[in-house]
């Protein structure tokens, strides 16, 4: 979510180091994902001061069903290269979506997101994935 990694160690250290405080003094809070939030908020705080992309209009094309194998041939570093370049909340809504570990009631609360916003964010990043895959990958979009 960062796209440094240094930043990313001292924002995952600095949540433990307070989820710890918490517990030592039996204060953690009841919600399922309240660690999950309080870090990703961590991680907004952290590139607030940070150089800002440039909002671009990105191609977008209509998600094959060859996206899959496309995704395979992705190291995971470049998968989160690509999600950390997405204007957050829809940076938040495609990691935790590509990280597939959440059900989408779960990321729409980590992500404190409505239902219509999650799926515009997913299907939006979705085609513009899928239109920066075929220039990668172009032999596997049109098998």
């Amino acid at each position: 979510m960062l796209g440094d990694s240094s930043k990313a160690q001292e924002v995952f250290h600095t949540t433990l180091r307070e989820a710890a405080n918490r517990a030592a003094q039996g204060e953690l809070p009841k919600e399922s994902f309240w660690l999950f939030r309080d870090a990703r908020w961590r991680c907004l705080e952290a590139t607030k001061t940070d150089l800002q992309p440039e909002a671009l209009k990105l191609d977008e094309h209509d998600v094959t069903p060859q996206a899959a194998a496309q995704i395979e041939q992705l190291k995971p570093t470049q998968l989160a290269v690509w999600i950390s370049g997405a204007p957050d909340p829809q940076r938040t809504a495609l990691a935790l979506f590509y990280l597939d570990e959440f059900d989408y009631n779960e990321i729409l609360d980590l992500a404190e997101l409505k239902l219509s916003e999650l799926s515009r964010f997913l299907a939006r990043g979705r085609r513009q994935l899928q239109a920066w895959l075929d220039a990668k990958h172009p032999e596997q979009g049109t098998v």
